[in-house]
């Protein structure tokens, strides 16, 4: 188990060089520069050179590029150049927020993903199968952004149930139920989509395993339909169903990027959004390879519980 893990954790090295080298050429392509964006009116021809040269964006972009991975593999992500402060400290303050919302939502989706894929197998061909798929098409189908929209004008504006924005209340806030107020619209919103695919997937692999021989048998032999279904159909499924919900946890955390921006969450998405529009680079890339580490990190812990479900995969 052991070398498994450190022959992925390996393998994910070079995807993480890959990416951290597309971040950094796409960001050379935006137009404009860190600068111009810093100084604002100030941003003269002279300022704009000295600038540069402080923050060594005069030098050409692939030495730029090395002298960023030589201080990563120190530790040091670099300095903000509009916040200026360590981008370490910005990224990871911003992504405990980030974490919160994600992890909210991958509870949702996985807790009622699960209960509606189950239904709708057991149930197959009938209303409750029909109805789980209607809405399944439906959550596919919907532009995550837009359902935000939509929640923050009826539950905020209309009903005014809940608030619209913000991590916690500007006066008075900062408890749990204050929380848990702010990070319900958004939670659901980016749950969704997750939990069509993994309503959709699980409802695919009970069937499969509903119509093996040994589930025949098993009610052949009078073992009630709740022990079929939960003590020997489910959880061979979950084999299947564990990889998705691996995946839908990344999905999530790229998810955030724009439900952050819609409910004004504030966590990394947000700051990501920020640090392009000003072209902050070493922030954008910081930012970026802790979200694709974490991508990494998910997956490997869903392989991990895979084979711990079923053993016949170490």
């Amino acid at each position: 188990m052991w070398i498994y893990i450190g022959k992925r954790l390996i393998a994910s090295v070079p995807i993480l060089l890959g990416l951290s080298v597309i971040v950094f050429a796409m960001m050379a392509l935006i137009p404009g520069d860190p600068a111009t964006a810093i100084l604002g009116s100030y941003a003269t021809p002279e300022n704009v050179a000295r600038l540069n040269s402080q923050l060594g964006l005069d030098k050409p972009l692939v030495e730029q590029y090395f002298i960023w991975l030589g201080k990563l593999f120190h530790g040091d992500m670099g300095r903000s150049y509009a916040l200026n402060r360590p981008v370490a400290d910005e990224v990871f303050e911003r992504f405990g927020a980030t974490l919160i919302l994600a992890g909210a939502s991958l509870i949702l989706c996985s807790i009622f993903g699960l209960i509606a894929g189950i239904a709708a197998a057991v149930r197959q061909f009938g209303w409750t199968d029909r109805v789980v798929t209607f809405l399944v098409l439906i959550g596919i189908s919907t532009p995550s952004f837009w359902l935000g929209l939509l929640l923050i004008m009826l539950f905020a504006v209309e009903l005014q149930w809940l608030p619209a924005s913000g991590m916690y209340a500007i006066y008075g806030g900062g408890g749990p139920l204050d929380l848990l107020a702010h990070l319900a619209m958004p939670a659901v919103t980016l749950a969704v989509v997750a939990t069509a695919v993994i309503a959709r997937l699980t409802r695919a692999a009970m069937l499969e395993v509903l119509r093996q021989d040994y589930i025949r048998t098993a009610r052949a032999k009078g073992v009630s339909e709740r022990r079929v279904i939960y003590r020997h159909a489910f959880k061979a499924a979950l084999v299947s169903i564990i990889p998705v919900i691996g995946i839908q946890a990344g999905f999530v955390l790229g998810g955030a990027v724009y439900i952050e921006t819609v409910f004004q969450w504030p966590g990394i998405g947000r700051m990501l959004v920020n640090a392009i529009s000003t072209r902050d680079l070493l922030l954008v890339q910081g930012g970026v390879l802790v979200v694709a580490a974490s991508y990494v990190f998910f997956n490997l812990l869903a392989d991990v519980a895979q084979t711990i479900v079923d053993p016949r995969l170490r």
